[in-house]
């Protein structure tokens, strides 16, 4: 563990292993960094929420896992509930200026770009990338490998595997990032049917996506997994300004 000289770590903070705690950066008493953790100048960690009604004795935290790197001036902020804490999964890449909310959860491997922007109660997914300059709504769910373009204004929830862009706008499916872990043909073909199948059948798409997950067409866990985030959530869903090309070619 190394920290450097006019770094701020407050009695309370827990450090783990290999941590790096950079000159000038800030890690508050309410802060649970674990493995490797690398925290650059200026970033704030623990800090209270921005919450008016928020009380300072409330005992919350901010955890935060193995392998991340938190760049300059970034911001995590602490829960507002008693007991709980908000959540930066494994091997992160929080880009400077970049904010995480009160009670938000960011899984593993996911990169918030430059001046990214999570309002509390964000949920991001796993393998998920956010565009610099984004902004998130409170209580959005962004499901796992999706892709969210820069300056982006996002106030509804992303599916998994979806490319999002502009004010809401579902523009596709990330299929480089399903390829890229080695996500079969079968299960592919079956995702961008599971696509259509939401965004381009008449009616509610919380029922639509229910009867199919009812039926016997989507059978792998993906296309499972993209109908069922579907049947959740506060915010409402990110819709398809337009079809986009999901042709058969781009699983070749």
């Amino acid at each position: 563990m190394s920290i450097h000289p006019a770094a701020l770590v407050e009695p309370g903070a827990q450090l783990g292993p290999g941590c790096v705690i950079h000159a000038h950066a800030v890690v508050l008493r309410h802060v649970i960094l674990a493995d490797g953790v690398i925290v650059h100048p200026f970033a704030v960690l623990g800090g209270d929420p921005q919450y008016l009604k928020f009380d300072p004795a409330t005992p919350s935290s901010v955890r935060v896992g193995p392998g991340t790197v938190i760049r300059e001036h970034a911001t995590i902020n602490r829960s507002i509930h008693a007991g709980q804490a908000t959540v930066v999964g494994a091997r992160c890449f929080l880009m400077a200026n970049s904010h995480v909310g009160h009670d938000s959860v960011v899984e593993d491997d996911v990169v918030l770009a430059n001046n990214v922007m999570l309002a509390g109660h964000v949920h991001v997914g796993r393998n998920t990338f956010l565009g610099g300059g984004a902004g998130f709504h409170q209580f959005c769910r962004i499901g796992e490998g999706v892709i969210v373009s820069g300056l982006a204004r996002i106030a509804q929830d992303i599916p998994p595997f979806a490319m999002a862009a502009e004010r809401n706008e579902i523009i596709g499916l990330n299929l480089v990032g399903l390829k890229r872990p080695g996500v079969s043909r079968a299960a592919i073909a079956e995702i961008k049917d599971a696509f259509r199948t939401v965004y381009f059948t008449p009616g509610n798409i919380r029922a639509v996506a229910s009867a199919a997950l009812a039926g016997d067409t989507f059978r792998t866990a993906e296309a499972r997994q993209f109908l069922t985030f579907f049947t959740a959530g506060k915010r409402g869903f990110a819709r398809a300004r337009r079809a986009p090309a999901l042709g058969k070619d781009e699983t070749d």
